[in-house]
């Protein structure tokens, strides 16, 4: 029996937009779109090999968000399972520096303008409903800010607070 060898594909989040990459190589999926990623290594955990491949091909600093339900077949042993993830404060642009040529941010309404690989089109229907749900950069970055002024105010007034996910205090203890 085969054993399963697992690829990552990242639907890369940003204000709104998703990053579709079109293949440069192999030749017989060259000028398709994907979502980028690729294989996990033995002993990698999927995000971990998500956040390395998106460095990788992309030249960016990603973390892994949400894991979206599914899985989809690509040539036997391979199945492709795709993971939400956004772009960490601070890091470059995407670009196309390894198996691609050009990356397009795509908003809802332009999402079936490219020409998706085929195992890739129901991963894309998969991930839209995570897509409307996924804070963007800014509200996750503001999120960590107001956080982390709850904390100050609260190790400043001898107590701890908590902050809800609109950065207002849920609640202090002495």
């Amino acid at each position: 029996m085969d054993e399963t060898i697992v690829v990552v594909g990242g639907a890369l989040l940003c204000d709104g937009r998703l990053l579709a990459a079109r293949r440069s190589a192999p030749p017989e999926l060259a000028g398709r779109w994907e979502l980028p990623g690729g294989k996990v290594e033995a002993g990698e955990a999927p995000e971990a090999a998500l956040v390395r491949e998106l460095r990788e091909e992309l030249g960016v600093v990603t973390e892994a968000v949400e894991r979206v339900p599914g899985e989809w077949p690509l040539r036997a042993p391979y199945v492709l399972r795709v993971w939400t993830a956004r772009l960490l404060p601070g890091s470059d642009d995407p670009e196309p520096l390894e198996d691609h040529d050009e990356l397009r941010w795509l908003t809802p309404d332009e999402i079936w303008d490219v020409d998706w690989l085929d195992q890739d089109v129901p991963a894309v229907r998969a991930t839209l409903p995570h897509w409307t749900t996924a804070p963007n950069e800014a509200e996750a970055e503001a999120e960590t800010e107001a956080e982390a002024e709850v904390e100050a105010e609260a190790e400043t007034a001898g107590g701890t607070a908590t902050a809800t996910g609109d950065g207002h205090r849920a609640g202090r203890r002495p």
